[in-house]
């Protein structure tokens, strides 16, 4: 499935033609239809497009194929102009006769789903330039084969300059460099296995780590003269201890491997893998995916295959109704302190409240570490934030993030960096307010976010770990090392200053205190998802929900406040507290276990552009959630907007709440 090994030497084929993503619109439909050439020496970054984001590359519908044509073939189709219509149609690309492809800052953020990095690969991209890339994107296109390069480079090639291989590879890591030299990650991990490839001892020495780095030197194979240490940047091979796979990359996972192992391929520690469904589960009922649905069963049953082929462990739907949300689900079950955990998903980051270092990963990769036990790692820089104080009433940690990504991401401060939290404030913050913390670090472009572990959170998981003790648990935890660097620095962040915020339809990072919000009037309110369906969440809008109910009000008319659980065990908690009984009694809608509105496939979606929702959600990319505006915002903050009609922040020492 991966391209084959590049030359040493590389030109642009004069025959084929580059392709920019310009912000002018018209510019791209122009190469695409008029055949204009642009020039890179007549452009500047600012000319081309940032931010494209996975979901623009390959909307979840187009991640309903898993065979390379017909991802191919619906490449960009996410890319849409001001009336919703599509930038680059069907086949565009593929039958373009492009060779390399062009855009500006951030490359590939949101979503961790490789076919986003396939759709150019299988299109005939072979050259992907870009002022800078989001990891897991630049990841993923690595392990393909893809070749990427700044502009300078490609700005010499347009020269008609033959340019070295090592123009492709610099920057990189030794262990990488032979990757992209051998074409892609199957390749390498090969040769690793059959002794062809091996990794010289680690150099460095002994010296302080901070926790990713400590982490990472716990499970490192190739350890050096001194030990188990690491540093950032350092290249190693590390065992993987748990991961996961859902519907929507199963079957590329069954099929990568069917195709590199042969038909009676096996993996490694199947106890510790598993796969859910959890993402399409509502996407029969959904009318835009009507004709998808032969796909999507297409997908479930190659997943079951897949299940049934190696044995890992089974967290699918049984008659219609998941389990749950896997990174909820694996949080509850899979994932222990000092974990290294690798699932192909972005929010996989979310194990990180466990003290754990987790993060997502594209098909390709997910496959070849299943197979092997192991995979390649870069050890990440880290960022920290010290948290003190403690949340005012009427905030929740996914104000912190709004605040985070607002301000460090911004500034591109952790991009992929680990996100590390630690310090008094966050001993304030339950187990599952650290999880949104550690959830929302793909948000911020970080590579992970990691909680340091105490008391709370031996206790969480001692009562979801049968026969073991908090202080059992807590003897596993994994602190940073006095000294430890961070080379993104370490930051202070006052919890008691954070106030509630949204963030403004289109990123995360477009945020802003509700206080300085006009009146915005809405048509959804929509709690869930991993990010926002856990039982802290649930308690937070049971209060608002509470307070409503005290003051004689239901959810505002012309309002649908929709409330989804992160899992099964969620949901029975929240039955046993009287809050699901609470929550019919004021209106809300609610919904079983799974992913929904959050991917665009459940109740909760929106159905025509000029809709407000005002969601739980972590991302809320245009058309993520169907086709309206879409505002992210704390539980508490959605939920008092569902009975005020509009956007507003709660506040229990008041009214029931206080308008923007």
């Amino acid at each position: 499935m991966n391209s084959s090994k590049p030359n040493l030497k590389i030109s642009l084929d004069q025959k084929k033609r580059v392709l920019f993503l310009t912000k002018d619109i018209e510019l791209i439909r122009r190469q695409l239809h008029d055949g204009l050439n642009l020039r890179m020496e007549n452009l500047s970054v600012d000319d081309l497009l940032d931010d494209i984001n996975t979901d623009v590359m390959t909307p979840a519908w187009v991640c309903f194929d898993h065979l390379p044509e017909e991802i191919a073939k619906n490449a960009y189709a996410g890319l849409v102009d001001a009336d919703g219509n599509r930038v680059v149609g069907e086949r565009e690309l593929m039958d373009g006769n492009f060779e390399a492809i062009v855009s500006g800052l951030r490359k590939g953020t949101g979503s961790s789903r490789e076919t986003a990095a396939q759709c150019e690969r299988w299109s005939g991209i072979r050259y992907v330039f870009a002022a800078s890339f989001a990891p897991i994107h630049e990841r993923n296109n690595i392990n393909l084969g893809q070749l990427m390069a700044g502009h300078d480079v490609l700005q010499r090639m347009q020269a008609s300059e033959t340019v070295d291989l090592s123009e492709f590879s610099q920057g990189y890591d030794p262990v990488t460099q032979v990757i992209i030299e051998e074409g892609g990650l199957f390749a390498f991990s090969k040769k690793v296995q059959s002794g062809e490839i091996t990794l010289p001892p680690n150099a460095t020495g002994n010296r302080p780590m901070n926790m990713a780095e400590k982490m990472i030197a716990t499970k490192m194979l190739n350890p050096g003269k001194e030990g188990a240490f690491v540093a950032s940047g350092d290249a190693v091979l590390a065992k993987v201890d748990a991961g996961f796979s859902h519907e929507f990359t199963s079957a590329q996972v069954h099929t990568f491997l069917k195709a590199e192992y042969g038909e009676k391929y096996t993996v490694k520690n199947a106890d510790k893998l598993a796969v859910f469904e959890d993402h399409l589960l509502y996407a029969d009922g959904v009318a835009r995916f009507a004709p998808f649905v032969s796909k999507i069963q297409t997908m479930r049953d190659l997943q079951r295959e897949f299940q049934k082929h190696t044995g890992v462990l089974d967290f699918q739907a049984k008659d219609g109704v998941s389990p749950g949300i896997c990174h909820q689900i694996a949080r509850e079950t899979l994932i222990d302190p000092g974990d290294f955990v690798q699932a192909t998903d972005s929010h996989t980051c979310m194990g990180g409240a466990s003290n754990a270092l987790a993060y997502g990963v594209g098909a390709t990769e997910y496959a070849a570490l299943a197979q092997s036990g192991f995979t390649f790692v870069r050890v990440p820089q880290s960022i920290r934030f010290e948290l003190t104080g403690s949340l005012a009433p009427g905030c929740s940690a996914k104000d912190v993030m709004l605040f985070i990504l607002d301000t460090f991401a911004k500034r591109e401060d952790t991009l992929n960096r680990s996100m590390e939290f630690g310090g008094s404030g966050l001993e304030s913050l339950s187990v599952d307010e650290r999880a949104t913390l550690c959830n929302m670090a793909t948000e911020c472009t970080g590579r992970t976010g990691i909680c340091e572990g105490d008391e709370a959170l031996a206790q969480w998981l001692a009562e979801r770990r049968p026969g073991k003790t908090g202080e059992e648990i807590e003897a596993t935890f994994v602190s940073a090392d006095t000294g430890a660097h961070y080379d993104g620095g370490v930051h202070g962040v006052d919890l008691s200053a954070i106030v509630p915020m949204v963030a403004e339809p289109g990123d995360p990072t477009y945020g802003k205190n509700v206080s300085d919000l006009d009146p915005i009037s809405i048509d959804i309110a929509y709690g869930g998802s991993c990010t926002a369906g856990k039982v802290d969440d649930m308690r937070m809008y049971a209060e608002v929900c509470q307070a409503a109910k005290d003051a004689g009000v239901q959810v505002a008319e012309g309002t649908e406040f929709f409330i989804q659980f992160g899992s099964k065990a969620v949901q029975d908690y929240a039955d046993a507290q009287g809050w699901t009984q609470l929550f019919r009694e004021v209106g809300v809608q609610l919904v079983n276990p799974g992913c929904g509105a959050c991917i665009g496939c459940g109740p909760g979606v929106s159905d025509a552009k000029d809709q407000v929702t005002v969601s739980a959600i972590n991302r809320n990319f245009s058309g993520r959630s169907g086709p309206g505006s879409l505002y992210l915002a704390s539980p508490l903050t959605v939920a008092a907007s569902a009975f005020a009609g509009k956007i507003c922040a709660y506040s229990p020492e008041l009214d029931f709440v206080v308008a923007s």
